[in-house]
């Protein structure tokens, strides 16, 4: 995703310089030799400066207007470290890494921890934002139709980045819910699991005389899903209006189309166990929706244990904690899902 946002970037005229992680390594070496970009099967527009993760103080330089940081979650702490050792006046942040990060009995939104723990390094604050919203990394990179919302604590930092990175085709919009935002960013790839679920369930049920699928259940889980982002979202003190718009259900819609949090419920749904697809099939692939899942889940349990987020109301979370934590079967609750 970090990669097909230099599409917007580059139309705006801007000098992009794309810099990678220590992962990212042939793909940094196929960009700066032909612009190819690898993994998205694009070539990226001329002009784009590729740097491996050793020279990212050189690609930062003094010219930087604005920092996008698209690392996976796992690597929110290697990207502050990386931030640290370089900026030394505030440069803006914004960043597409979705997650949460865990405390005693709540979680905190990436952006806070970034700035946070930048400005106790730095001894001077650097504004953080991020990006919410359906976006397909594949689509952005051929400048398909996309709408997402920037977030920020701060209105003017928000419409800094919108009216910097609107074009013909991408069109973001700007919220001030930074915890209703972050959820939904995170939780959508959790929640996602559990449509994925449906599918997968499909395969290993008896053929139908009528060739019948399994869109009713998935359409049950979708609704569940909603439902109990909304209340994790509240729980978080984040607006209900983050979760029906394109943070909540827009991007969860679009995460279950394809990927890999669905991919890993196709496989919880044809009766392999956490663990299984893990040592098996999925063994090289991050998946962010079990890495949330398993880094929260003490959070979130300890959150229901203090009541500050009523049991009751979340029995698909628990059901998927469940499974990513004890290595259970997912199996859905179905007769709890319209309890209340």
């Amino acid at each position: 995703m970090g990669s097909a946002m230099v599409l917007p970037f580059a139309d705006r005229g801007m000098k992009v310089r794309l810099v990678g992680t220590h992962l990212d390594r042939a793909i940094i070496d196929s960009v700066a030799a032909t612009g190819l970009h690898p993994k998205l099967n694009v070539t990226l527009p001329r002009g784009i400066a590729a740097f491996h993760h050793e020279d990212f103080g050189k690609a930062v330089g003094d010219d930087t207007d604005f920092i996008l940081l698209g690392v996976a979650s796992a690597g929110v702490d290697w990207a502050i470290d990386k931030l640290a050792g370089v900026l030394a006046k505030p440069v803006p942040v914004i960043m597409i890494t979705k997650g949460m990060s865990p405390g005693a009995a709540s979680l905190a939104a990436f952006p806070d921890v970034v700035q946070a723990e930048l400005e106790k390094r730095l001894g001077f604050k650097v504004p953080v934002a991020a990006i919410g919203g359906p976006c397909i990394a594949g689509e952005l990179a051929v400048r398909r139709q996309t709408g997402t919302v920037v977030v920020s604590r701060d209105p003017d930092l928000a419409q800094y980045f919108a009216r910097n990175f609107v074009t013909d085709y991408y069109h973001p919009r700007t919220s001030g819910d930074m915890m209703g935002v972050e959820a939904c960013a995170a939780f959508k790839n959790f929640f996602a699991i559990s449509v994925g679920w449906a599918h997968g369930k499909l395969e290993v049920l008896p053929d139908a005389e009528n060739k019948a699928r399994n869109n009713n259940a998935a359409a049950i889980l979708f609704d569940q899903a909603v439902r109990e982002m909304m209340e994790l979202t509240r729980a978080l003190g984040g607006s209900a209006e983050s979760v029906w718009g394109m943070p909540g259900t827009g991007d969860l819609y679009v995460t279950c189309q394809a990927g890999r949090n669905s991919r890993l419920g196709n496989h919880l749904g044809r009766g392999l166990t956490y663990g299984e697809v893990k040592a098996g099939p999925m063994r090289e692939d991050t998946i962010e929706g079990a890495e949330l899942g398993r880094a929260v889940a003490g959070s979130l349990r300890a959150m229901m244990k203090a009541g500050t987020l009523a049991r009751d109301k979340v029995p698909l979370t628990e059901a998927l904690l469940d499974c990513l934590t004890e290595n259970t079967p997912l199996d859905p609750p179905w007769a709890k899902f319209h309890m209340n």
